[in-house]
């Protein structure tokens, strides 16, 4: 087994490497080298080559997650474990495991439906594009080989070969339960009955969108030539590049070295430590996309530092649970490129839009720490300027990444998926090479760590893109437009419904997965009501950060409980204040559009 992970590992860091030196040799190419030599070409097709990457590496990264129990659930614990008894683990694994094998069943159809093709796609010279759709039922069906290794146990019991023979009765009897609808109704039960349980998403959302398209006669590789669709569109490699960048920034002293430039530059402030908390955690969810990756990865050094500064226990652990989110309305945001790419609007749009929305709930936050600060007569820090200087000297490097993201993004020198690229190469040189923070021995656990993210993000993201095929298929969108004709009037009255419904939906989904499920149900009303596209797109985002802290289940409140081993009612008690902040702070977006629109 050994040497099947190894195998896996490297594959996973040689696509990633690939998906880096592609964009980056495009821009070097055309901005440095053939100024100087006009004679020197492009790589040839390089942009169709890294959309393809894309599917590789979510598909090589989900295998990884698959074997290392790492698939992104609602649950903390794996799913996937013979220790895990009971009737509704059971099923739930087994569900999970039936759907996996229907996917890889219905990606090889794809790729034997190309292969029959009288003329093949070529994505490349010489490079036919069944090489690369392969990836999708080899990797299906190796996750799946690999959840079979670990229910071992529950395989070759008597429950499970009694649910065995009952899968193979579902398969026989299919035809004849496909006309009742009672079918689907039990099968949608039991899919909200598995993600409940710890089901990972994608096997849910999969699943719903091939019992939906199944109901309708429609076979299982619909939900796959979707998925297929939006994982190599050309904007959704900056997930994985932009995921990288920020992997290795966070395994680098950056954190220690951008709080001594926040401290030196705040610390005088009443509420100084706080609103570093709040800067520091900005720009790491800014690169990283999730909210999960900064409160596990900075919560051990900010808590401390909070403590230590005079604030109580409660207070801090509200703030870290709250900072976790603040900024994802920041380039290079993956929730503003993912929501670009699925209601087809301008990414640079989005991001310019997103600026000001950001400023404004960062200083919403920090106002609110500089009064509790001033409530609990925390001690203020003197301001040196010549420590000031020494810090911003000794963190000069990584003090040039946003200018360089914001330059590459608005410059108009580079596209965006080779500003991702170059981000990439520039953090990775400097860390290593500059500031030696990242030994060479630890890059190879690094890309693996990360494709293991990257890759359960972008298979939700596929499987979610099947369901969303289906609901516009089925004429969804249209037909809730109807009905909110008919009921709603009022733009303000929508927008109030719809400030409920996105609070919900942002505590009970991740937000990759409901922005590709729920935007275009929502984009169609929008433009019925008059709300601008791209401030319909801040107010979506803006309202899934506020969810990630809506009780009962909103994810940071998970995280935070889980990294500080903390009791959810605490948790809830020490982050309510600032929900209440952001609240109004949203609201305020909402109704007030200028914010969002002012730049554009």
């Amino acid at each position: 087994m050994r040497i099947v992970n190894k195998v896996e590992n490297i594959a996973a860091c040689i696509i990633f490497i690939l998906l880096v030196i592609l964009p980056f040799s495009d821009l070097l190419i055309r901005e440095i080298i053939r100024p100087f030599f006009p004679g020197i070409a492009k790589i040839p097709a390089s942009q169709t080559l890294v959309s393809h990457l894309t599917l590789l590496i979510g598909f090589s990264g989900a295998v990884i997650a698959s074997r290392d129990s790492k698939l992104l659930s609602l649950s903390n614990i794996s799913l996937f474990d013979d220790s895990l008894t009971g009737i509704s683990k059971h099923i739930t694994k087994w569900v999970s495991l039936f759907v996996i094998l229907l996917l890889t069943i219905g990606s090889l159809d794809i790729v034997l439906i190309e292969l029959s093709l009288q003329y093949p796609i070529f994505i490349a010279p010489s490079v036919p594009r069944w090489i690369f759709q392969l990836a999708m039922p080899l990797g299906y069906f190796i996750m799946f080989l690999h959840i079979m290794g670990k229910m071992r146990q529950n395989i070759f019991s008597v429950r499970g070969l009694v649910t065995i023979l009952l899968m193979i009765l579902f398969l026989v009897s299919q035809d004849t339960l496909r006309e009742n609808t009672l079918t689907l109704i039990i099968g949608i039960l039991i899919f909200i009955f598995s993600v409940l349980n710890g089901a990972p998403i994608f096997t849910v959302l999969g699943g719903l969108g091939a019992l939906l398209f199944w109901f309708d006669y429609v076979p299982v590789s619909a939900v796959i030539a979707e998925a297929y669709r939006i994982v190599v569109s050309p904007h959704l490699a900056t997930i994985p590049l932009f995921t990288l960048a920020g992997y290795f920034l966070a395994e680098s002293k950056a954190s220690d070295r951008l709080v001594n430039v926040f401290k030196a530059v705040f610390g005088w402030l009443p509420g100084g430590t706080p609103v570093i908390v709040l800067l520091i955690c900005g720009f790491f969810t800014a690169l990283t996309g999730g909210s999960g990756v900064t409160i596990l990865a900075l919560g051990g050094l900010l808590f401390p530092m909070l403590i230590k500064d005079g604030y109580k226990k409660k207070f801090s652990l509200g703030l870290i649970t709250a900072s976790g989110s603040i900024g994802l309305l920041f380039p290079p945001s993956l929730p503003l490129i993912l929501y670009g790419v699925t209601a087809g609007i301008s990414i640079k749009s989005i991001f310019l839009a997103g600026i000001l929305p950001g400023i404004f709930l960062i200083v919403a936050l920090s106002l609110w720490t500089i009064y509790s600060g001033e409530l609990e007569k925390v001690e203020k820090n003197n301001f040196n300027i010549n420590d000031s200087i020494n810090a911003c000297w000794e963190t000069k490097w990584e003090l040039f990444i946003p200018f360089i993201v914001l330059y590459g993004i608005f410059g108009g020198h580079a596209k965006l998926v080779e500003t991702a690229a170059f981000t990439v190469v520039y953090i990775f040189v400097i860390e290593t090479f500059i500031y030696k923070d990242i030994k060479r021995k630890d890059i190879i656990s690094i890309i693996v760590s990360c494709a293991t993210l990257v890759g359960g993000v972008l298979i939700i993201i596929g499987a979610a893109m099947g369901l969303t095929s289906y609901m516009v298929d089925a004429q969804v969108p249209m037909k809730i437009l109807s009905i909110m004709k008919e009921l709603v009037s009022s733009k303000y009255l929508f927008l109030i419904l719809l400030n409920i419904f996105l609070l919900i939906v942002g505590c009970l989904m991740d937000i990759f997965s409901a922005i590709i499920i729920v935007v275009p149900l929502i984009a169609p009303l929008g433009l019925h009501y008059g709300v601008d596209p791209i401030h319909l797109g801040i107010i979506f985002i803006a309202n899934l950060e506020l969810g990630y802290l809506t009780p009962p289940v909103g994810m940071n409140l998970f995280l935070s409980a889980y990294r500080f081993e903390e009791k959810m009612p605490f948790i809830y008690k020490s982050t309510f204040p600032f929900f209440i902040v952001l609240l109004v702070a949203v609201l305020f977006i909402t109704y007030f559009p200028m914010l969002t629109l002012w730049l554009l």
